[in-house]
């Protein structure tokens, strides 16, 4: 097993802290902006989603976008206070915003798995995440934990089960992950909370495996992307409970052009039951989706500990 697959399995008790964290308590106040960089504006946009469905108006921006852009995202004068998720908390375009939001008078809550971080340093209210002492530069365990975190704060109904029923998961696509190996075109799709989990898990197909892949909103993909369907193509469909009944449609109409589907809580070629609704769904499929990226790593022969052009914290001078 390797250290990257090792860390994958290993994180689940390390859920249950962040899950009983008494500090982790539902954001109030103003609208929220989430920012974060790679992994963590992925997860920022499933948070924003969750925090919309809660009652609490948020949205996702980019750091570096926040912080260079801010009037193209939020008009002058808007009342916000700004939630910054980083692994590190050395990200240098994470830290600039957190800065910038200080001296803009904005409330900061720092989402980290350091606490002597710099951002930890920056934030009024500071949620610690600890992950896996051994995660390489790939977030793994350290995504679903700050996923867990934010959803806490977006106060998302998390079920107690979910540790449970994401293992197994994982479990069970392993078993079924050779027809996907074969394929060269990978695509995810998922919606509201599940598409910055779709789009996460894009990435980490990209960072472990240099699979260039696609992620999209379900139905956009008919859209034109659909052009891109034929017998190379696997499409990992992550399904949202209460839009089952048309995403199949969806998912019917790709298989038969020729693509090998997995449903993650609905119908595909490789079918597997989620029972978990709700924006916690999200949390579910996610370790599942990091044993992809690196079971497809391992089939190309690439080390995910250290993958190409990659380092654990991204500083910029």
């Amino acid at each position: 097993m390797t250290q990257t697959e090792t860390v994958i399995r290993e994180q689940f008790p390390f859920w249950q802290a962040v899950l009983d964290a008494p500090e982790i308590t539902k954001l109030a106040g103003p609208h929220a902006v989430l920012v974060g960089c790679g992994t963590s504006y992925n997860l920022a946009l499933s948070l924003a989603a969750a925090f919309n469905a809660a009652g609490h108006s948020a949205q996702a921006v980019p750091a570096h976008e926040w912080l260079r852009r801010r009037r193209d995202y939020a008009a002058s004068g808007v009342d916000l206070q700004i939630v910054v998720l980083s692994r590190s908390g050395e990200t240098t375009e994470a830290v600039d915003a957190a800065r910038a939001a200080r001296k803009a008078g904005d409330p900061v809550t720092a989402v980290t798995c350091f606490p002597n971080s710099e951002l930890a340093s920056l934030g009024e209210r500071v949620i610690i995440a600890e992950t896996h002492p051994d995660e390489g530069i790939v977030m793994t365990a350290s995504a679903s934990l700050m996923l867990i975190a934010g959803l806490r704060l977006a106060g998302a109904q998390i079920d107690p089960g979910s540790a449970e029923e994401a293992q197994s998961l994982l479990d069970r696509l392993e078993a079924k992950l050779s027809q996907v190996a074969e394929r060269q075109h990978i695509v995810y799709l998922g919606g509201g909370p599940l598409y910055g989990i779709a789009v996460e898990g894009s990435l980490k197909l990209q960072e472990m495996s240099q699979v260039v892949t696609q992620a999209y909103h379900p139905l956009e993909y008919r859209h034109g992307p659909i052009s891109m369907i034929d017998a190379n193509s696997a499409v990992v469909f992550l399904y949202s409970d209460e839009t089952e009944a048309e995403e199949a449609k969806l998912a019917a109409e790709l298989s038969q052009k020729g693509a090998f589907v997995v449903g993650l809580g609905g119908p595909g070629d490789l079918s597997l039951p989620v029972k978990t609704t709700g924006a916690s769904r999200a949390l579910v499929v996610l370790p599942a989706l990091q044993l992809l990226g690196e079971r497809l790593a391992q089939a190309r022969g690439i080390d995910t500990v250290s993958p190409r052009h990659l380092t654990k914290v991204v500083q910029i001078g």
